[in-house]
């Protein structure tokens, strides 16, 4: 169970409502979720959720999501299930960070402008650097730019203001890394040479996924409901094959299965067409792809080898947090490679105990969340315990 505690916000910020959101076990939150901010700003009509799930291994980093959503609680329960997400995508990548998440109600087309951006980083600010914002779905380098003049908890900036500019080239780095470390478990050679990957949605980190594949000798099936993004890969890549829409790409006898659009692309639906067509590895970008608890366990039972999400897209937080102490790329990339190898070691790991691996890998991520939350209680010279 969850004790659930109401409490007001610690900070003179106007229209901030916080919820504090404790649990028994100590280091792993679980479902339940430290922090929730509800920010509103009237004169630039901001309307966004902070949620920090759990700051157990350090301050709680994710990214700000810009969405269109169709209610003030779906982009709740999105921002709920994203910032657990960061939790054990942190904590399994070895950061020292914790995770958090954000989204900005709206559509990022129409109300973006620069006094909600900046609005939305005074927000940040009155944490005092218990969440760090970064990039999302909707929000971009020069977004970040901007929220930067009203905070510094701010991460993934422009190159020419000192940050690691595009996070979305690292994090399609590391999802290859974890389709080669699949490629190894289940065909016996850590390459995509000869098979046929099926990436849908070639947006932000899809095209840079489809460019590796291409370059290993993969045979690349696309599709994205952005014929603007469509035609950025067919211009790089003429040689990939286009397909109308998702039901299509899952009917075109795929070997692996790339998910790299918006979360819960894994459903009963789609795990049951995935594995009429033989598809033998899910491996994509796309966070929180489990539609529903069992879905994992589908997966398996059909004999298709899942590549947990937050494992293998977390090359993107990486390079991110290899920001705040100042940004090298080949550091982060060569942190960025390490996915292959613990992609690896939970596939291992999965087999050792008869679990399908998205528990394995939960598994890991809540073992270092646990013990590294127990060194809390060695008090330091000079520091308050806890």
């Amino acid at each position: 169970m969850t004790d659930v505690q109401t409490a007001s916000a610690t900070h003179s910020a106007p229209g901030v409502l916080s919820r504090i959101f404790r649990t028994e076990q100590d280091g792993v939150p679980g479902d339940g979720h430290e922090q929730v901010v509800l920010c509103h700003d009237r004169s630039s009509g901001l309307k966004a959720i902070i949620a920090i799930h759990s700051t157990a291994l350090g301050p709680a980093l994710g990214g700000t999501r810009f969405h269109r959503y169709d209610s003030e609680e779906e982009a709740l329960e999105d921002a709920l299930r994203l910032s657990r997400g960061m939790s054990y995508k942190n904590a399994l990548a070895g950061l020292d960070l914790g995770g958090g998440k954000a989204v900005i109600i709206g559509d990022p087309n129409k109300e973006k402008n620069e006094a909600m951006l900046r609005a939305y980083g005074r927000f940040v600010q009155s944490l005092r650097g218990r969440y760090i914002t970064a990039c999302d779905v909707g929000t971009y380098v020069q977004d970040m730019d901007v929220i930067a003049r009203e905070t510094e908890f701010v991460t993934g900036r422009s190159p020419e203001n000192g940050g690691a500019g595009d996070s979305s080239i690292l994090t399609a780095f590391g999802v290859f890394q974890g389709m080669r470390a699949s490629a190894q478990a289940r065909w016996g050679q850590p390459t995509l040479r000869g098979k046929r990957v099926g990436v849908a949605g070639v947006g932000k980190v899809g095209h840079y996924l489809v460019g590796h594949l291409v370059a290993d000798g993969a045979t690349v099936v696309i599709t994205d409901v952005s014929e603007t993004a469509l035609n950025r890969v067919r211009a790089a890549h003429p040689e990939v094959e286009v397909v109308a829409d998702t039901k299509a790409l899952l009917q075109a006898q795929l070997d692996v299965y790339a998910p790299c659009a918006l979360g819960g692309a894994l459903d009963d639906l789609t795990v049951a067409a995935l594995g009429a067509a033989g598809t033998s590895v899910v491996c994509g970008a796309a966070n929180n792809q489990l539609a529903h608890p069992g879905v994992e366990k589908d997966l398996a039972d059909r004999g298709i080898l899942y590549a947990p999400d937050y494992l293998v897209n977390s090359g993107g937080v990486i390079q991110v947090a290899d920001e705040i102490e100042g940004f090298n790329f080949e550091r982060a990339k060569n942190k960025a490679t390490k996915i292959f190898d613990t992609t690896l070691e939970i596939f291992t790991r999965a087999a050792s105990d008869g679990v399908p691996p998205a528990v394995a890998a939960d598994r890991l991520a809540e073992k270092r969340m646990r013990e590294i939350s127990a060194l809390r209680t060695i008090l330091l010279p000079g520091a308050r315990k806890g």
